[in-house]
Protein backbone atom coordinates (compact mmCIF):
# COMPACT_ATOMS: atom_id res chain seq x y z
CA UNK A 1 0.00 0.00 0.00
CA UNK A 2 2.70 2.27 0.89
CA UNK A 3 4.17 1.68 -2.45
CA UNK A 4 0.68 2.46 -3.97
CA UNK A 5 1.23 5.58 -2.36
CA UNK A 6 4.71 6.58 -3.25
CA UNK A 7 3.86 6.08 -6.69
CA UNK A 8 0.57 8.16 -7.21
CA UNK A 9 2.67 10.90 -5.04
CA UNK A 10 5.70 10.62 -7.40
CA UNK A 11 3.00 10.47 -10.63
CA UNK A 12 1.57 13.35 -9.50
CA UNK A 13 4.51 15.47 -8.55
CA UNK A 14 5.90 14.37 -11.83
CA UNK A 15 2.96 15.96 -13.78
CA UNK A 16 2.83 18.69 -11.59
CA UNK A 17 6.63 19.53 -12.28
CA UNK A 18 5.78 18.88 -16.16
CA UNK A 19 2.75 21.01 -16.03
CA UNK A 20 4.74 24.15 -14.45
CA UNK A 21 7.61 23.41 -17.38
CA UNK A 22 5.28 23.94 -20.04
CA UNK A 23 3.76 26.95 -17.99
CA UNK A 24 7.42 28.20 -17.65
CA UNK A 25 8.08 27.63 -21.70
CA UNK A 26 4.66 29.41 -22.57
CA UNK A 27 5.91 32.97 -20.83
CA UNK A 28 3.54 32.57 -17.85
CA UNK A 29 -0.63 31.25 -17.05
CA UNK A 30 -1.93 33.12 -19.49
CA UNK A 31 -0.09 32.74 -21.99
CA UNK A 32 -0.46 28.69 -21.26
CA UNK A 33 -3.94 29.34 -21.76
CA UNK A 34 -3.84 31.04 -24.85
CA UNK A 35 -1.47 28.64 -26.35
CA UNK A 36 -3.28 25.70 -25.59
CA UNK A 37 -6.86 26.57 -26.14
CA UNK A 38 -6.40 25.01 -29.63
CA UNK A 39 -6.69 21.66 -27.97
CA UNK A 40 -10.53 22.12 -26.47
CA UNK A 41 -11.01 21.86 -30.28
CA UNK A 42 -10.46 17.90 -29.62
CA UNK A 43 -13.38 18.04 -27.28
CA UNK A 44 -15.66 20.19 -29.18
CA UNK A 45 -18.46 18.83 -30.36
CA UNK A 46 -20.36 20.93 -32.92
CA UNK A 47 -23.92 19.15 -32.75
CA UNK A 48 -24.16 19.95 -29.08
CA UNK A 49 -22.60 23.44 -29.57
CA UNK A 50 -25.50 24.80 -31.78
CA UNK A 51 -27.92 22.84 -30.27
CA UNK A 52 -29.66 25.36 -29.35
CA UNK A 53 -30.34 26.40 -33.17
CA UNK A 54 -30.82 23.07 -34.30
CA UNK A 55 -34.21 22.73 -31.92
CA UNK A 56 -35.56 25.72 -34.17
CA UNK A 57 -36.71 24.26 -37.72
CA UNK A 58 -34.13 25.51 -39.83
CA UNK A 59 -31.34 24.52 -42.44
CA UNK A 60 -28.57 25.23 -40.69
CA UNK A 61 -25.82 23.73 -43.01
CA UNK A 62 -27.64 24.81 -46.12
CA UNK A 63 -28.70 28.44 -44.96
CA UNK A 64 -25.10 29.08 -43.01
CA UNK A 65 -23.18 32.20 -44.13
CA UNK A 66 -20.00 30.21 -43.43
CA UNK A 67 -18.46 26.88 -43.65
CA UNK A 68 -19.63 25.00 -40.23
CA UNK A 69 -15.92 23.33 -39.77
CA UNK A 70 -14.73 26.84 -39.55
CA UNK A 71 -16.72 27.59 -36.63
CA UNK A 72 -14.42 26.68 -33.97
CA UNK A 73 -15.12 26.10 -30.10
CA UNK A 74 -13.57 28.74 -28.37
CA UNK A 75 -12.46 27.48 -24.75
CA UNK A 76 -15.48 28.96 -22.68
CA UNK A 77 -19.17 27.49 -23.30
CA UNK A 78 -22.14 29.93 -24.09
CA UNK A 79 -22.14 33.00 -21.90
CA UNK A 80 -19.28 31.36 -20.13
CA UNK A 81 -17.89 34.73 -20.70
CA UNK A 82 -20.63 36.71 -19.14
CA UNK A 83 -22.04 39.84 -20.91
CA UNK A 84 -23.03 42.86 -18.54
CA UNK A 85 -26.82 43.07 -18.81
CA UNK A 86 -27.39 45.52 -16.13
CA UNK A 87 -24.45 48.27 -16.55
CA UNK A 88 -23.24 50.56 -13.57
CA UNK A 89 -21.13 53.91 -14.49
CA UNK A 90 -19.07 55.80 -12.65
CA UNK A 91 -17.83 59.48 -13.61
CA UNK A 92 -14.83 61.29 -13.99
CA UNK A 93 -13.93 61.60 -10.27
CA UNK A 94 -15.44 58.00 -9.47
CA UNK A 95 -13.59 55.67 -11.78
CA UNK A 96 -10.48 53.86 -10.54
CA UNK A 97 -8.68 53.67 -13.88
CA UNK A 98 -6.22 56.11 -15.21
CA UNK A 99 -5.70 58.61 -17.99
CA UNK A 100 -3.89 55.90 -19.86
CA UNK A 101 -6.69 53.00 -20.00
CA UNK A 102 -8.10 52.09 -23.12
CA UNK A 103 -11.96 53.26 -23.81
CA UNK A 104 -14.01 52.50 -26.52
CA UNK A 105 -16.18 56.11 -26.93
CA UNK A 106 -19.43 56.67 -27.88
CA UNK A 107 -21.94 59.37 -28.34
CA UNK A 108 -25.22 59.11 -29.07
CA UNK A 109 -28.06 61.91 -28.86
CA UNK A 110 -25.69 63.82 -26.98
CA UNK A 111 -25.02 61.13 -24.22
CA UNK A 112 -21.56 60.02 -23.97
CA UNK A 113 -19.93 57.16 -22.60
CA UNK A 114 -16.68 55.15 -22.05
CA UNK A 115 -16.34 51.51 -21.69
CA UNK A 116 -12.38 50.72 -20.20
CA UNK A 117 -10.73 48.27 -22.08
CA UNK A 118 -10.20 46.78 -18.05
CA UNK A 119 -13.66 45.39 -18.36
CA UNK A 120 -13.86 45.03 -21.74
CA UNK A 121 -11.40 41.90 -21.83
CA UNK A 122 -13.18 40.53 -19.77
CA UNK A 123 -16.85 40.65 -20.44
CA UNK A 124 -16.51 41.73 -24.25
CA UNK A 125 -20.62 42.60 -24.50
CA UNK A 126 -22.16 45.38 -22.91
CA UNK A 127 -25.66 45.38 -23.19
CA UNK A 128 -26.99 49.32 -22.81
CA UNK A 129 -29.05 52.09 -23.06
CA UNK A 130 -26.98 55.25 -24.49
CA UNK A 131 -28.98 58.35 -25.35
CA UNK A 132 -32.53 56.70 -25.37
CA UNK A 133 -31.32 54.04 -27.83
CA UNK A 134 -31.14 50.01 -26.73
CA UNK A 135 -26.74 49.50 -27.90
CA UNK A 136 -24.53 46.32 -27.69
CA UNK A 137 -21.30 47.82 -27.24
CA UNK A 138 -18.51 44.70 -28.45
CA UNK A 139 -15.00 44.06 -28.19
CA UNK A 140 -13.26 41.08 -29.40
CA UNK A 141 -9.60 40.58 -27.66
CA UNK A 142 -8.10 38.33 -29.74
CA UNK A 143 -8.53 40.94 -32.61
CA UNK A 144 -9.21 44.22 -30.90
CA UNK A 145 -11.93 44.67 -33.00
CA UNK A 146 -14.95 46.90 -31.89
CA UNK A 147 -18.75 47.02 -32.74
CA UNK A 148 -21.53 48.85 -31.40
CA UNK A 149 -25.07 48.79 -32.86
CA UNK A 150 -28.47 49.19 -32.16
CA UNK A 151 -29.97 45.83 -30.27
CA UNK A 152 -33.51 46.93 -30.45
CA UNK A 153 -35.41 44.85 -27.68
CA UNK A 154 -32.93 41.63 -28.06
CA UNK A 155 -29.98 41.41 -25.80
CA UNK A 156 -26.47 40.18 -27.00
CA UNK A 157 -24.13 37.63 -25.25
CA UNK A 158 -20.91 35.74 -25.82
CA UNK A 159 -21.49 32.52 -28.25
CA UNK A 160 -18.41 30.56 -26.97
CA UNK A 161 -17.45 30.37 -30.82
CA UNK A 162 -14.83 31.82 -33.01
CA UNK A 163 -14.87 32.25 -36.41
CA UNK A 164 -11.26 33.17 -37.90
CA UNK A 165 -10.20 33.53 -34.25
CA UNK A 166 -13.11 36.53 -34.16
CA UNK A 167 -15.35 36.74 -31.22
CA UNK A 168 -18.99 35.26 -32.40
CA UNK A 169 -22.27 37.01 -30.78
CA UNK A 170 -25.37 35.59 -30.08
CA UNK A 171 -28.46 37.25 -30.60
CA UNK A 172 -30.76 36.04 -27.18
CA UNK A 173 -34.02 36.18 -29.06
CA UNK A 174 -33.44 34.16 -31.72
CA UNK A 175 -30.05 32.52 -31.19
CA UNK A 176 -28.45 33.86 -33.96
CA UNK A 177 -24.90 33.77 -34.83
CA UNK A 178 -23.12 37.04 -35.73
CA UNK A 179 -19.59 37.42 -37.04
CA UNK A 180 -18.74 40.36 -34.82
CA UNK A 181 -15.97 42.15 -37.23
CA UNK A 182 -18.47 41.80 -40.21
CA UNK A 183 -21.44 42.96 -37.48
CA UNK A 184 -23.48 40.40 -39.68
CA UNK A 185 -25.83 37.34 -38.89
CA UNK A 186 -23.67 34.03 -39.87
CA UNK A 187 -25.90 30.79 -38.87
CA UNK A 188 -29.41 31.25 -37.49
CA UNK A 189 -32.95 32.79 -38.13
CA UNK A 190 -31.56 36.48 -39.73
CA UNK A 191 -28.90 34.61 -41.41
CA UNK A 192 -27.38 37.90 -43.73
CA UNK A 193 -29.01 40.03 -41.82
CA UNK A 194 -26.62 43.05 -40.71
CA UNK A 195 -26.71 44.85 -37.76
CA UNK A 196 -27.61 48.74 -37.37
CA UNK A 197 -23.73 50.33 -36.71
CA UNK A 198 -23.11 53.31 -34.23
CA UNK A 199 -19.69 54.66 -34.53
CA UNK A 200 -17.11 54.73 -31.22
CA UNK A 201 -14.05 55.34 -31.07
CA UNK A 202 -10.71 53.37 -29.63
CA UNK A 203 -8.62 55.99 -27.64
CA UNK A 204 -7.67 57.00 -23.81
CA UNK A 205 -9.90 57.54 -20.80
CA UNK A 206 -7.95 61.05 -20.42
CA UNK A 207 -8.38 61.94 -24.15
CA UNK A 208 -12.16 61.42 -23.81
CA UNK A 209 -12.26 62.89 -20.81
CA UNK A 210 -11.18 66.18 -22.13
CA UNK A 211 -13.75 66.02 -25.06
CA UNK A 212 -16.56 65.05 -22.81
CA UNK A 213 -15.76 65.53 -19.20
CA UNK A 214 -19.27 64.53 -18.12
CA UNK A 215 -18.77 61.36 -19.82
CA UNK A 216 -20.46 58.11 -17.52
CA UNK A 217 -17.20 55.40 -17.54
CA UNK A 218 -18.44 51.87 -17.31
CA UNK A 219 -17.81 50.61 -13.59
CA UNK A 220 -15.80 47.82 -12.51
CA UNK A 221 -19.22 46.84 -10.39
CA UNK A 222 -20.29 43.87 -12.62
CA UNK A 223 -21.49 41.21 -10.28
CA UNK A 224 -18.82 39.19 -11.45
CA UNK A 225 -15.40 38.55 -8.86
CA UNK A 226 -12.68 39.74 -11.98
CA UNK A 227 -9.45 41.51 -11.54
CA UNK A 228 -10.28 44.76 -13.79
CA UNK A 229 -6.54 45.71 -13.84
CA UNK A 230 -5.02 42.68 -14.77
CA UNK A 231 -4.60 42.34 -18.73
CA UNK A 232 -6.20 37.93 -18.65
CA UNK A 233 -4.41 37.68 -22.00
CA UNK A 234 -0.36 37.05 -21.08
CA UNK A 235 2.14 39.44 -24.11
CA UNK A 236 -1.06 38.11 -26.92
CA UNK A 237 -1.80 42.36 -27.67
CA UNK A 238 1.97 42.53 -28.71
CA UNK A 239 3.64 38.88 -29.75
CA UNK A 240 2.96 37.34 -33.04
CA UNK A 241 1.02 34.48 -31.74
CA UNK A 242 -2.20 33.52 -32.85
CA UNK A 243 -4.19 31.11 -30.85
CA UNK A 244 -6.42 30.26 -33.88
CA UNK A 245 -5.65 29.38 -37.78
CA UNK A 246 -6.96 32.14 -39.84
CA UNK A 247 -7.09 32.66 -43.48
CA UNK A 248 -5.14 35.03 -45.97
CA UNK A 249 -2.15 34.91 -43.25
CA UNK A 250 0.55 34.95 -46.10
CA UNK A 251 -0.95 38.52 -47.14
CA UNK A 252 0.47 40.21 -44.41
CA UNK A 253 3.79 42.22 -45.16
CA UNK A 254 3.33 43.46 -41.46
CA UNK A 255 3.44 42.69 -37.86
CA UNK A 256 0.14 40.69 -37.18
CA UNK A 257 -0.95 42.99 -34.46
CA UNK A 258 -0.39 46.17 -35.64
CA UNK A 259 -3.26 48.60 -35.46
CA UNK A 260 -4.93 49.47 -38.30
CA UNK A 261 -8.88 50.67 -38.91
CA UNK A 262 -11.03 48.93 -41.39
CA UNK A 263 -14.66 50.56 -42.41
CA UNK A 264 -16.88 48.48 -44.11
CA UNK A 265 -20.34 48.22 -45.81
CA UNK A 266 -22.40 44.94 -46.96
CA UNK A 267 -24.49 44.66 -49.72
CA UNK A 268 -26.89 42.54 -50.55
CA UNK A 269 -24.94 39.36 -51.97
CA UNK A 270 -24.61 36.60 -49.71
CA UNK A 271 -21.30 34.50 -50.68
CA UNK A 272 -20.47 31.48 -48.92
CA UNK A 273 -17.60 32.02 -46.59
CA UNK A 274 -16.80 35.98 -47.70
CA UNK A 275 -17.78 39.38 -47.24
CA UNK A 276 -19.42 41.39 -49.90
CA UNK A 277 -20.06 44.86 -50.49
CA UNK A 278 -17.26 48.29 -50.00
CA UNK A 279 -14.30 47.98 -47.33
CA UNK A 280 -11.17 49.57 -47.07
CA UNK A 281 -8.29 49.31 -44.78
CA UNK A 282 -6.10 52.52 -42.67
CA UNK A 283 -2.75 52.21 -42.04
CA UNK A 284 -2.19 53.95 -38.56
CA UNK A 285 1.20 55.13 -38.88
CA UNK A 286 0.67 56.33 -42.56
CA UNK A 287 -2.17 58.35 -41.75
CA UNK A 288 -0.45 59.83 -38.83
CA UNK A 289 2.00 61.10 -41.43
CA UNK A 290 0.11 62.16 -44.13
CA UNK A 291 -2.77 62.97 -42.78
CA UNK A 292 -5.84 61.87 -44.46
CA UNK A 293 -6.26 59.11 -47.01
CA UNK A 294 -9.58 59.01 -49.35
CA UNK A 295 -11.29 55.95 -50.64
CA UNK A 296 -13.70 55.54 -53.56
CA UNK A 297 -16.96 54.18 -51.46
CA UNK A 298 -19.83 52.95 -55.05
CA UNK A 299 -20.71 56.04 -56.23
CA UNK A 300 -19.20 58.15 -53.33
CA UNK A 301 -15.75 59.15 -51.63
CA UNK A 302 -15.14 58.32 -48.33
CA UNK A 303 -11.92 59.97 -46.00
CA UNK A 304 -9.82 58.92 -43.23
CA UNK A 305 -8.21 60.74 -41.32
CA UNK A 306 -5.74 60.96 -38.76
CA UNK A 307 -7.16 62.53 -35.25
CA UNK A 308 -4.84 64.28 -33.14
CA UNK A 309 -7.27 64.55 -30.17
CA UNK A 310 -8.09 61.32 -30.42
CA UNK A 311 -4.89 59.84 -31.18
CA UNK A 312 -6.54 57.43 -33.86
CA UNK A 313 -7.94 57.05 -37.20
CA UNK A 314 -11.78 58.72 -38.01
CA UNK A 315 -13.65 58.02 -40.97
CA UNK A 316 -15.92 60.09 -42.51
CA UNK A 317 -18.71 60.77 -45.29
CA UNK A 318 -18.40 63.69 -48.08
CA UNK A 319 -20.66 65.75 -45.82
CA UNK A 320 -18.29 65.13 -42.66
CA UNK A 321 -20.39 62.83 -40.99
CA UNK A 322 -18.62 60.25 -38.90
CA UNK A 323 -18.71 56.52 -40.02
CA UNK A 324 -19.13 53.45 -37.97
CA UNK A 325 -15.26 51.78 -37.88
CA UNK A 326 -13.44 49.49 -36.10
CA UNK A 327 -9.89 49.32 -34.97
CA UNK A 328 -8.43 45.91 -35.40
CA UNK A 329 -5.21 43.63 -35.28
CA UNK A 330 -3.49 43.72 -39.00
CA UNK A 331 -4.68 39.63 -39.54
CA UNK A 332 -8.40 40.37 -39.35
CA UNK A 333 -8.91 42.38 -42.64
CA UNK A 334 -7.17 39.82 -44.94
CA UNK A 335 -9.06 37.13 -42.88
CA UNK A 336 -12.68 39.03 -43.30
CA UNK A 337 -12.37 41.32 -46.17
CA UNK A 338 -9.52 39.55 -48.21
CA UNK A 339 -10.49 37.32 -51.47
Amino acid sequence: MKVITKLAIGGVTAIATGLGALIVYAGGWDNFKLRYFSLTQVLSDQSREIGDLRKQDIDIEGTARIALDELLNGGPPKDGIPSIDAPIFDTASTTPFEDDELVIGMVVNGEAKAYPYGVMNWHEIVNDTIGGINVSVTYCPLCDTILAFDRGDSTFGVSGKLYQSCLVMYDRQDDTLYAQPWGLGIVGPAVNASVEQIPTVKTTLGAWLNQYPDSKILSTDTGHQRDYFRYPYGTYYTNEQLVFPVRNLSALEQHPKEIVTYAWEADGETPRNAFSGYSAVFDHDELAASGEQTVEWGDRTIRARWDNTFNTVIVEDEDGTILPSSTAFAFVYPAFFGN
